[in-house]
Order: C-alpha cells, then structure tokens, then sequence
C-alpha cells in the first residue's frame, strides 16, 4: 500500500460528537486543513461499529490519520467486545523492579504488539503512547501511567512498547515532553509550572527523548510552563520544539500539540486566547498538527471558529502550510493492510503476545 502524502499541509486533528458520521462531520472533515481525527469513548459502541465507522471516514479521506489515546490502565477508550484490559504502564515498571528486566521488556513488546494489532483490526492508525514522563510520585495526571522513576527504565520499556507497536504496523508518540511527572497541577484543569533549570531537566525527565530520538516517529509536548526556559508552556514554545526538542536533541518526526482545549493551553504570556490563537501559537512555535478535543459536542462551534479562523488566518499570511510537516504526517500512516479481527484471533504472534502479558491487569478493571 504507497504511503499517501497530503497535497498540503493539514494539521488540524479534530474529533466527533457520535458513533458514525453525520453531514456536518463529513462537512469538517473533508475541510482541506484537517489532517486527521481523534476517537473517544463516546465514539464506541463494540468492534463493528467502531470498524464502521473508521471505513467510512477512510472512504471519505483515505489520507486521513486516525488516531486514539489509548495507552493501557486507566487511558484504555475501547475495553468491550473483545478489546483486551491491558495494564497500566506502571505495572510494566514494577515488574522490571521486582521480577526481571528482561520479563518486563517481553511484556512490554507484547503489550506494543496487542495494543496496536486491536486497534489496526478496526481500522484505527495510531495510538498517542508511550508516556515517557517520569513518575515522581507528585503528579495526580501522570502517576502509574509512567513507566518509573529511572529515565533509563523508562527508555528500555518503552522503547520494548515502540517494537512491539511496529512489529504490528502502527508508529508511535512520546509524551509529555520535556516531561510532566514532575509538575503536580493537571494541565486539563490548571497552568502547571516547573521551576527547575534546563540542565536539570534535560538530564532527568527528558532523558528518554534523544535516546529514543531514531525510533520515536511523533512527539506530544507539555502544556507546562518552565520557566527558567521560557516563559510560554512548552507546547507553545519555539526554544523548546526547534531549538531544543529538533536542534539540540535530533528529533525529525511528527510534534503533535496537546488538546488546545485544555486549561494548559487557554492562556499564553499572561493572556487568555481563542481556539485559532493557540493553534497559530502552537504551529508557528514548532508543531506540525494540532488537537482540538471534545469540541464537536453540542453545536461544535469552537470547531467551526477554528477551521474557519486558521484558514483566514493563511489567507492573512499568518500561518503558511510546510510540506515538511505533511511528509512528516504521511509517514505516520500505516504501509501495509491489517489483518481483521476474525483474523487477527487465529494469528499466532498475536496469541502469544497475549500470554506474555502481565498477570494480574491494572486493578482499575478488576
């Protein structure tokens, strides 16, 4: 299957307020800004609807990235029907710190390989995991979503998660970068601040990043403020993504922003912003796409204002497309076809993969 690459650069990634399309999504989503589409738990019904309608929206835009947080534990959208618990990625960690490194990088691939083989088999391109902030035990956000503590454990474990992900055709995303373990407040419902210097955190939390630069294929930024590094979050921040996250650390995939709606997000230099001033902000600091979340409920509205605000916003040259960053999109799509569910079941990789998994799961489905 060719790789499709955009004509242009679209980097808005929205979502749907329902469980199949109607007119005014297919309206948005062939808009030739969006890029791609983000799927939540009001989204799911069981596997047939869910495969339903990811054939509908490829039918409609087959360039279109089709993307889910899905991580495992408490961050798992799809657990019927099938779907199966997966831990979350502390478990992964305890088990390297109790048992063995060596059986926790095998549970880690087969928790990559399953996660990712489910989703492909309904139709679903790319999952934003892994997390590879450090858990400090202070964050009420991040917590046994972490892998450890040890940026090193951290980096071994996922980087067994990216492999088994791959081995199933699907690319990955590291976030929340430079790392949001160590700043306590929520970014959904508050402006977090990290006040430790840039050496600190380069050494510590974001370890993980250029260790994993060469197989990391997409990278979420923080809505976190450090301020000995500059005075915007992160996801905002130009000295972050281009001079710090690309220059100094070698990345070249995709840098996806955070929800725009997020609380982290509403305010920039000390000013509350609109939905299109984020998303300019986060683009012209570095990001190639950018989410908007949960806004197509109701009238979807904030999604109407921000398609048609970005695009005045080019016709005003204030924003100009980057065919870098539609390369860099396109290669997140998957190269090959994906088994279906049916087949998938008989597939002996996939078999294995689910005993290797961890036994007990996350306590969050017992």
């Amino acid at each position: 299957m060719p790789i499709l690459v955009p004509a242009v650069h679209a980097p808005l990634v929205i979502d749907i307020a329902g469980t199949q399309l109607a007119d005014i999504d297919r309206q948005r989503l062939s808009h030739p800004l969006v890029g791609g589409m983000i799927l939540f738990g009001r989204n799911w019904q069981n596997r047939a609807q869910l495969t339903a309608l990811c054939a509908e929206i490829k039918a409609l835009r087959p360039d279109l990235l089709i993307c889910v947080d899905h991580e495992g534990g408490r961050v798992q959208r799809f657990r019927t029907d099938g779907f199966t618990h997966l831990p979350a990625m502390g478990v992964l960690g305890q088990l390297w710190a109790q048992a063995s490194p060596e059986r926790a990088q095998q549970a880690a691939l087969a928790c990559g390989y399953v996660l990712a083989a489910e989703l492909r088999a309904c139709g679903v391109d790319l999952s934003f995991t892994p997390v590879l902030d450090l858990d400090w035990g202070e964050s009420c956000i991040i917590g046994d979503r972490s892998f450890g503590r040890d940026p090193r454990t951290v980096t071994r474990l996922a980087q067994s998660l990216m492999h088994g992900l791959l081995q199933a055709g699907m690319a990955n995303c590291g976030k929340h970068f430079p790392g949001h373990g160590y700043a306590q407040a929520d970014s959904h419902v508050a402006m977090p601040v990290d006040e430790r210097s840039l050496p600190a955190i380069l050494a510590d939390d974001a370890a993980p990043y250029p260790w994993l630069a060469q197989v990391l294929t997409s990278v979420m930024p923080a809505h976190i403020v450090y301020p000995q590094v500059d005075s915007r979050p992160a996801g905002f921040s130009a000295r972050w993504l281009q001079d710090i996250l690309r220059g100094q650390l070698g990345f070249e995939g995709v840098i996806f922003s955070d929800d725009l709606s997020m609380e982290g997000a509403r305010v920039i230099d000390g000013e509350p912003v609109s939905y299109t001033a984020a998303a300019l902000a986060a683009l012209n600091a570095g990001c190639d796409a950018v989410l908007l979340c949960n806004q197509s409920v109701g009238d979807g509205q904030p999604v109407d204002a921000l398609l048609a605000g970005l695009a005045a916003a080019q016709g005003a040259g204030r924003w100009q497309p980057d065919a870098r960053s539609a390369r860099r999109m396109a290669r997140l799509l998957p190269s090959a076809p994906a088994p279906d569910w049916a087949a998938l079941q008989q597939d002996e990789r996939y078999r294995q993969a689910l005993r290797l998994l961890p036994v007990p799961v996350d306590a969050s489905y017992q």
